[in-house]
């Protein structure tokens, strides 16, 4: 038997986890025609045999509109029967099933959402590239009750458990960030004003959830660059998110289209990313990366349990649960960050590497091998996420960048 405090059960909200692990909601891009597919469902129960106390379903957007990706989940009755499919076999292996609910807002074309994108405010995204439009009230109000009725599809699909996200530069985080919200009406201003977007969807999430699912939101401890949310305001919407009822907190960093590595640390692989972009209409922005990635999204040094010494402020200052993600590779990672209050711990790239992590480390291993070249990364936006060491033959160029970066 292993004593650690790792495989001790867990509670958020009203589900019970068997140990304090959970896989964290990192883009799969194995959800084909925006519905789950063979590829996800392996995945998943992979993750889910291989010891891992609740996995977390990626980036199922709550509407059409708010579709990012073109293999991205979308929630619809449609989809019900194939995602129970899924939960039913994380459940068969003993695990707990999340999904992760959002709108990506500006961060994505015409060609992938049906339709103009839209954001807190209007402008043109480099990140698409695209215009996109200001949410009108009515709209914010229709997004509000898709959130609802995302939640309740999720409880029909067999999940023990949402994940709001509220972070990462997506759409309520494009509402609580000065640097995307330039309203002028009661959704813009000051933070309290910010604030209200998220607040409507949090209550109406709560409503929808009930007494038998968790809510968990996954909230920043800062944008991670100047003009964005800093740290104490951060926590303003850290402790109004205790007040509105969620469950547990998931805290993380960074903005996708703005400071995109303060989220997972390290080199960004410029050659892969630009390798497996399929950009048929905007071809030139394959060059660009190629040639001045590193200046567009230049890499933030990686170090183990990265957030921790941020998340340690919010962990004094909230009564809630909170969940520690940011460069968990090894058993030590784990228990320093549970031993300093933290109720469970999330991971991803460790899990991309080896699905069974959690139950090698139940049975002595020490540390993963991943070594967070980030190929996964470069990979995912438009291919399946897998780990380098799973593809054959790949390009020597590539190998040579995942080299460069694992050193």
């Amino acid at each position: 038997m292993n004593d650690s405090i790792i495989f001790t059960p867990c509670q958020i909200g009203p589900i019970t986890l068997k140990n304090r692990t959970i896989r964290s909601a990192a883009f799969e891009n194995m959800a084909h025609h925006n519905r789950p597919s063979e590829a996800l469902y392996n995945y998943h129960t992979a993750v889910a045999k291989g010891g891992i106390g609740m996995t977390t379903v990626a980036y199922a957007s709550i509407n059409r509109s708010g579709i990012s990706f073109e293999s991205q989940l979308w929630m619809r009755e449609e989809v019900v029967p194939d995602l129970k499919k899924l939960t039913d076999a994380i459940h068969a292996e003993g695990a707990k099933a999340s999904i992760q609910l959002g709108h990506c807002g500006n961060m994505t074309h015409r060609a992938t959402c049906g339709q103009k994108p839209v954001g807190a405010s209007g402008g043109f995204n480099l990140y698409s590239p695209t215009f996109y439009q200001q949410l009108t009230e009515p709209e914010i109000d229709e997004l509000v009750k898709d959130f609802g009725k995302a939640v309740t599809l999720a409880r029909k699909a067999g999940f023990d458990c949402v994940e709001i996200h509220a972070g990462h530069g997506y759409l309520i985080s494009q509402f609580l960030s000065p640097y995307t919200n330039r309203r002028k009406d009661k959704f813009g201003g000051s933070l309290e004003n910010r604030m209200l977007f998220m607040k409507m969807v949090i209550q109406e999430v709560m409503k929808a959830a009930g007494d038998d699912l968790a809510v968990v939101v996954k909230t920043n401890m800062k944008d991670g660059f100047r003009g964005g949310l800093k740290t104490d305001e951060c926590l303003t919407v850290a402790q109004e998110l205790e007040k509105l009822g969620a469950h547990a907190l998931v805290l993380t960093a960074g903005f996708v289209s703005k400071a995109p590595m303060e989220v997972m640390r390290g080199a960004m692989p410029y050659k892969t990313l630009a390798y497996y972009m399929n950009m048929k209409n905007f071809w030139w922005l394959k060059i660009v990366i190629r040639l001045f990635g590193w200046f567009i999204i230049p890499s933030v040094p990686y170090k183990e349990n990265y957030f921790l010494e941020e998340a340690l402020q919010f962990r004094k200052a909230l009564k809630m649960p909170l969940i520690y993600v940011g460069g968990i590779t090894s058993k030590e990672n784990m228990e320093t960050v549970l031993n300093d209050g933290f109720i469970a711990v999330q991971m991803a790239r460790v899990l991309i590497h080896e699905t069974d992590f959690i139950n090698k480390v139940y049975n002595g291993l020490e540390k993963s091998e991943c070594k967070h070249s980030n190929y996964c990364i470069g990979r995912m936006y438009t291919e399946d996420m897998q780990c380098h060491h799973c593809i054959k033959n790949l390009p020597k160029k590539i190998v040579k960048e995942i080299e460069r970066a694992e050193k």
